[in-house]
């Protein structure tokens, strides 16, 4: 008796199985395990790899060290691109960051009316591509805009006109995370302020700012990154302004100078990296606002704050329902600013581009694949880091190429993807110039966040579901399919949209690497602008923002549903 509960319990640490032999379970979780690592390595790590060892080649692809560097520094235009992307960058996270937190502040701290369609309002840029706000503003302020006076004979065309584009392209990512915290505060440090007659400005100072000072160098970071290395918004407005992420596109597709292409792609990596290690630094010295004997802080209502926080608010609101506002009726107009009589001819792609309405169908077929196959590799993955990981090394490398991404630039990663993909040597340059390859780069670009999400909600489901299984020999898979993919449907979805949106949205990612057949919308969106089509331009562009705004629509309602039935099956079990 002793011996066999010896045996039960080693089974029960070790995840063994209790008949005799090989344990199949384990050999399958290791083979998973390995065939998602090794995946993650050729969508990730591998074209990185290969971008990197291009910056150290010359043209016939001998070792050069850092000669290709050295004549990156001795060109003047080049090292302007650096100090360009450097302030655009720095300028509009103190322009965005403060407006995002302002916006956030009166949703959380106050008892406004219409939180939610504000809020609503400000993630709309979210379901656009990067473009759509660059079009806008032209038409906007641009020499045939309706408010051009109001740049006092300046041009749209430049660093005005790509900062305010950033503002409104990254205003979603701000909003997102200052209003996650701001909603977490202790009530009891306010009660005790407001007993002390503490003023308002210093309350902010002493508590708030204290409290969300995390959230806030976690949003500055995101937004330098995103305006350092985004390419559409440049592309399109830049006008002859050089920055970092349009000297690639000029190397690559305009010089075929490969390894100063590779240059710049490893040099968009250091802000990125750098700002993730700021971050990693800047967490682990956080400290936990919230302990067990908190009280939720709730706003009480004031009715001249209240009107105060919704006037600030309606007026942010109004440059952004402006811009996208611009562009839906720039779409459906027949000659802007000549003939602005309604027409439907802007929707005719064919008129402009021979695809015609291919590339739209194709980024509706990329986010399709994506968001399968992406979703079932970052659930499964996700599934085995949680829940089997258990000391295996092949497991703890996958997590580890998993966070990767959230360092990469798209526009690095799909440089990257040429470099490896491409050589003839390789055996996967089958899948170069076809759909495959456009949806193994925007599943490896998006990928940290959907892997996060999947942790997260599997961190939420008690391991005494997978103890309980092995107990009664029940496979895993099995639990797997019966309990723990039908309780995380809601993350599922989540993540399947995750990817669905941003694979609509992507720019930089698929520049380099889309054939004649898939060209995606975002794509076209640039080529249509390059060809002075703004109107099909921005058809192309709404058409993206209508589909991504569709499916989050489905998401919600998806989302509702599952979670009622849920919650009817949670009551059910209460009941019993």
């Amino acid at each position: 008796m002793t011996d066999l509960a010896t045996r039960h319990g080693a089974a029960a640490d070790h995840g063994t199985s209790f008949r005799p032999g090989i344990d199949w379970e384990h050999v399958v979780r290791l083979l998973v395990g390995a065939l998602m690592l090794a995946v993650a390595l050729v969508i990730i790590v591998l074209p990185l790899y290969a971008l990197l060892s291009q910056s150290f080649e010359d043209h016939e692809g001998n070792f050069v060290g850092l000669a290709n560097f050295i004549s990156y520094a001795q060109d003047p235009i080049l090292r302007l691109s650096v100090f360009n992307s450097l302030w655009v960058a720095v300028l509009t996270v103190a322009i965005v960051v403060p407006l995002g937190f302002f916006f956030s502040y009166a949703l959380t701290r106050s008892c406004m009316p219409l939180k939610g369609l504000f809020k609503g309002i400000a993630l709309l840029p979210i379901l656009a591509p990067s473009l759509l706000p660059a079009i806008a503003l032209i038409y906007i302020f641009g020499n045939q805009g309706y408010l051009k006076w109001l740049m006092f004979g300046h041009s749209i065309y430049g660093p005005v006109g790509i900062i305010m584009a950033q503002v409104f392209h990254c205003l979603p990512f701000v909003v997102l995370i200052m209003t996650t915290a701001l909603a977490t505060a202790d009530a009891r440090l306010y009660e005790a302020a407001e007993t002390l007659n503490t003023s308002r400005w210093r309350v902010f100072w002493t508590i708030t700012f204290p409290s969300v000072r995390y959230g806030l160098i976690n949003a500055s970071l995101v937004v330098f990154t995103t305006a350092i290395v985004d390419f559409g918004i440049a592309k399109v407005i830049g006008g002859k302004f050089n920055m970092l992420a349009i000297d690639v596109y000029r190397q690559i597709i305009g010089q075929a100078n490969f390894q100063m292409g590779a240059v710049i792609g490893v040099i968009l990596l250091f802000p990125a990296v750098l700002t993730f290690i700021v971050e990693r630094v800047t967490y682990k010295h956080q400290t936990s606002q919230l302990t067990a004997r908190a009280v939720m802080l709730q706003p009480k209502p004031s009715r001249g704050f209240d009107r105060l926080m919704l006037l600030a608010v309606a007026v942010l609101a109004v440059p952004i329902l402006g811009i996208i506002g611009t562009a839906i009726f720039a779409s459906f107009v027949t000659l802007w600013p000549y003939n602005l009589s309604f027409s439907l001819a802007n929707f005719n792609f064919g008129a402009f581009d021979p695809g015609g309405w291919l590339s739209y169908w194709n980024s509706v077929e990329m986010a399709a694949w994506t968001a399968l196959f992406g979703t079932i590799m970052a659930f499964c993955g996700g599934y085995l880091t949680e829940k089997h990981r258990r000391g295996s090394r092949v497991l703890l490398g996958y997590h580890i190429v998993a966070m990767v991404p959230l360092a990469v630039p798209g526009i690095v990663l799909g440089l990257g993807y040429i470099f490896f993909f491409n050589m003839p040597s390789n055996p996967l340059n089958v899948v170069y110039g076809t759909m495959t390859i456009m949806v193994m780069c925007t599943i490896g670009h998006y990928y940290t966040v959907p892997h996060l999400m999947a942790l997260t909600a599997l961190k939420q489901i008690d391991s005494e579901f997978e103890a309980a299984s092995q107990a009664l020999g029940v496979s895993f898979w099995t639990t797997l399919r019966r309990v723990t993919v039908p309780i995380s449907i809601p993350a599922i979805i989540d993540i399947a949209t995750f990817f669905f949106v941003n694979a609509m949205t992507t720019v930089a990612g698929v520049i380099f690497i889309y054939g004649s057949t898939t060209k995606v919308a975002s794509i076209a969106v640039v080529a249509l602008n390059d060809t002075g089509d703004e109107g099909a331009a921005c058809a192309m562009a709404m058409m993206i923002l209508y589909t991504s705004a569709g499916v989050k629509l489905l998401q919600v309602i998806a989302t509702r549903l599952l979670l009622h039935r849920q919650q009817q099956w949670r009551s059910s079990l209460r009941e019993a």
